[in-house]
């Protein structure tokens, strides 16, 4: 159990890496914007499943943080991707 913890600890500084490298290196266009965000998702689900310890327990005790977690993701990615003649 403490290898697989170790593995998902690894693949989130992996992913937290690659996302502070994008933003460092001024990478950042609406496509890797989105890549980010499902990153943050995966982060998200990982970090639900595995450090909140409800990857045994009912699905409608998961579902709590996973919709959080879509709703926020969604309204930031709606934030960004909208026109900004629009906004005026």
């Amino acid at each position: 159990m403490k290898s697989l913890l170790e593995k998902v600890w690894f693949s989130l500084v992996v992913l937290t890496i690659f996302a502070y490298l994008l933003g460092y290196l001024n990478y950042i266009n609406t496509y890797f914007v989105a890549i980010l965000l499902v990153s943050t998702f995966i982060k998200g689900l990982l970090v639900i499943d595995y450090f909140m310890d409800l990857k045994q327990v009912q699905l409608r005790y998961r579902l709590i943080p996973i919709v959080w977690l879509l709703l926020v993701i969604s309204l930031i990615s709606i934030a960004y991707y909208l026109p900004q003649d629009s906004i005026s």
